[in-house]
C-alpha cells in the first residue's frame, strides 16, 4: 500500500495541487489504507470528528477574528500612521529610517498578528522610503522582509495561537495567553538585533538622517494615537483578565472598525466588504488545512508514532543540548520545504510531548523556539511565504529576494540559538507574573530527565516501611481508644519475620496464634502468660503441630 500512497501524493505535487488537497489526500489515504478499518469509509469518520472538535474550541474562534481585524487595519490607514510615528521619532538616528521600518513592523504585527499582512502593509510604505533615503536595494529588501516575519512572535500572534491549538490534546499543552506573553521578549530581542544591524549599516554607508522635530513627532502621535492604542487595548485586556484571547479577537475587530471607519474615515463599505471577502477566502483555506492536519495527527497517534519517536531518541542517548540542536535542524529544513502553518500543525504535536516527557523542556519555552523556527521558515527558500510575498509586492525577482534576505536571516538564526539555550528570554516574564524566579537555566548536563531520575539513589524499602510504621504509631496515639504502643519494646523475629522493622507489637495488639486463627482474621491472642482461650469442641489438634511462619 505504501507505493500507491507515495505515487498519489507525488502526482498531486507534480500537477501543482493546492496544499489542502495534498493534505486531505494524505490524511484520507492514511486512514483508508493503514488503519484497522482498512478499506472502509468508516475509517474516514475521524476527519469529521476532528472538524467538529476543532470548530467547537474557543481558541479557534480567535483565528478568523484576528484575520478580519488585520485585513481591516491594512486597508484602513493604520499602517501608514504607525510608519509616520516611527519615522518622526527615530529618523534622526544613524540608519533611522531602517530602524523605523523594524519598529513599525513590530507594532503592526502586534495589531494584525500576521507576518505576511505586516510585510504587505508596512513594507509597501517603507521599502520605497528606504530606497529614497539612500539605502541599498538589497539591504532594504532583506530588512523589511525579515522584520515583517516578526508577526510570528509579537502577540497576539496567529502562529502562536495555532501552535497552542495543535498541541492542546497532548501532555505538553500550553495556554495561548501564556504563549503570547512568552513570545514578547524574544520578538523584541530579534527586533533589537535587526535595529542594531540597521544602525551599523547607517554608520557604515553614511546615509542621510532625518532631522528631529518635536512638532512633527507631536503631530504624528496625535494623528496616530488610536492606532498605537490598539495593541495595549488587546493585550491589556487579555492580561488584565477582562477577556480571553478568543474574545480579544472580537475586541480587535470592533476597535479596528471604529478607528478606520469612525475616526480616520478611510474605510468605506465597499473597501470593508472587499477586505472581509479576502480574509474569508484565506480563512477558508486555512480551516481546511488545520482540520485535515488534525485528522493526520489522529492517524499518527493510532500508529503510535510518538512512542516510536521517543524510543528512537532515547536510543540515540541525546541530551537536551543535542536534542534541541536536532529539532532546530529538522524544523529549519521542514520550514524551508513546506508551509509554516502546516508544519506547525503536523510536527508540533509530535515533538512537543517528546521535549517535555523525555527531557523536561518547558512546553512554553519549546513553543517559542518552535515558532522562531517557523519565522525562519517564512524566510528560508525554497518554500518561504514571505519571500514570495516580498517578490510579488516589491516586483523583484525571487532570486534577488533570496540573496537580499541572507544577512538578516543569519541574524535571526543567531538569535534562535541564544533563545534556545537561554530559557529566561522566553520564560522570564511569565515567571515574573507567576511570582517564580525570573532566571531559568538550561539543563547543560547532557542527560535526559529520564536518565537523571533513573540513576538516582535506590529506594530503601525498609526506610519506607519504618516511616509508615511511625505514621501508624502517631495515628494510634491520636486515638484514645487505640491500644498503647511501646516504642522501646525490643523487636522479636517471630513478630517481624520479614525483617522490615517496626519493632515488636505490644501484648495487647499481638497477632493471633496461627493455631487459633491460621488466616489472621480472628481476635488477637491473649498476652504472654495468660491462659489460652478454650477451643470449641471438636476442633482438637495435636499439641506438637505448629505453624511457624
Amino acid at each position: 500500500m505504501l507505493t500507491p500512497f507515495i505515487l498519489v501524493l507525488l502526482f498531486l505535487v507534480i500537477v501543482g495541487a493546492p496544499l489542502f488537497v495534498i493534505m486531505g489526500s494524505a490524511t484520507a489515504l492514511s486512514f483508508y489504507w493503514f488503519t484497522d478499518d482498512h478499506g472502509t469509509l468508516d475509517s474516514l469518520l475521524v476527519i469529521l470528528q476532528a472538524t467538529e472538535n476543532l470548530v467547537t474550541r474557543q481558541e479557534f474562534l480567535a483565528i478568523p477574528l484576528f484575520m478580519a481585524s488585520g485585513a481591516i487595519m491594512t486597508t484602513g490607514g493604520i499602517a501608514s500612521r504607525l510608519v509616520t510615528i516611527a519615522r518622526a521619532g527615530l529618523g534622526w538616528l544613524p540608519g533611522g529610517v531602517a530602524v523605523a521600518s523594524v519598529i513599525a513592523c513590530i507594532f503592526f504585527a502586534a495589531i494584525s498578528g500576521s507576518s505576511p499582512v505586516t510585510l504587505i502593509a508596512v513594507g509597501s510604505i517603507m521599502f520605497p522610503a528606504m530606497i529614497k533615503s539612500g539605502y541599498g536595494e538589497n539591504f532594504s529588501l532583506g530588512l523589511v522582509t525579515t522584520a515583517g516575519s516578526l508577526g510570528c512572535l509579537v502577540p497576539p500572534s496567529l502562529a502562536m495561537l495555532i501552535y497552542a491549538i495543535s498541541i492542546s490534546a497532548s501532555t505538553a499543552k500550553v495556554n495561548p495567553q501564556d504563549m503570547f506573553l512568552a513570545g514578547l521578549v524574544p520578538a523584541l530581542f530579534i527586533g533589537g538585533l535587526l535595529c542594531a544591524y540597521a544602525v551599523w549599516t547607517g554608520l557604515r554607508t553614511k546615509v542621510a538622517r532625518e532631522p528631529f522635530e518635536w512638532a512633527k513627532l507631536k503631530a504624528a502621535l496625535l494623528d496616530g494615537i488610536w492606532a498605537l492604542a490598539l495593541p495595549f487595548v488587546v493585550l491589556g485586556g487579555i492580561y488584565g483578565g477582562f477577556f480571553n484571547p478568543s474574545e480579544a479577537g472580537a475586541v480587535a475587530t470592533v476597535y479596528a472598525l471604529f478607528v478606520t471607519m469612525g475616526v480616520y474615515r478611510e474605510l468605506d463599505g465597499r473597501k470593508l466588504m472587499r477586505s472581509l471577502i479576502e480574509s474569508a477566502s484565506l480563512m477558508g483555506t486555512l480551516i481546511l488545512i488545520i482540520v485535515l492536519s488534525f485528522g493526520l495527527n489522529e492517524f499518527l497517534n493510532d500508529i503510535q508514532l510518538n512512542e516510536k519517536l521517543i524510543g528512537w531518541i532515547r536510543d540515540m542517548q541525546l541530551g537536551p543540548f543535542g536534542f534541541m540542536m536536532l529539532v532546530n535542524v529538522i524544523l529549519i529544513v521542514l520550514g524551508a520545504l513546506m508551509d509554516s502553518i502546516s508544519c506547525t500543525l503536523i510536527f508540533a504535536p509530535i515533538l512537543a510531548p517528546v521535549a517535555w516527557e523525555v527531557y523536561g523542556i518547558d512546553p512554553l519555552h519549546f513553543g517559542v523556539v518552535f515558532v522562531v523556527n517557523m519565522e525562519i521558515g517564512y524566510l528560508a527558500p525554497p518554500v518561504a511565504t514571505n519571500l514570495f510575498v516580498s517578490a510579488a509586492v516589491f516586483k523583484k525577482p525571487f532570486g534577488q529576494v533570496v540573496r537580499a534576505v541572507m544577512p538578516t536571516l543569519g541574524i535571526t538564526i543567531a538569535a534562535l540559538i541564544v533563545i534556545m539555550y537561554v530559557p529566561t528570554i522566553s520564560k522570564g516574564v511569565v515567571n515574573w507574573r507567576d511570582d517564580r524566579p525570573i532566571i531559568e537555566g538550561f539543563p547543560w548536563d547532557g542527560k535526559p530527565v529520564a536518565v537523571r531520575t533513573s540513576t538516582g539513589p535506590a529506594t530503601d524499602i525498609g526506610s519506607l516501611t519504618d516511616q509508615a510504621m511511625d505514621e501508624l504509631d502517631a495515628a494510634l496515639e491520636d486515638d484514645p481508644t487505640a491500644p498503647a504502643v511501646d516504642p522501646t519494646a525490643p523487636a522479636d523475629p517471630d513478630d517481624d519475620p520479614y525483617g522490615v522493622g517496626g519493632g515488636k507489637a505490644p501484648a495487647e495488639a499481638a497477632p493471633a496464634n496461627p493455631d487459633d486463627d491460621p488466616y489472621g482474621m480472628g481476635d488477637p491472642a491473649p498476652a504472654k502468660g495468660a491462659p489460652a482461650a478454650p477451643k470449641p469442641a471438636g476442633d482438637e489438634k495435636p499439641a506438637e503441630e505448629t505453624y511457624d511462619f
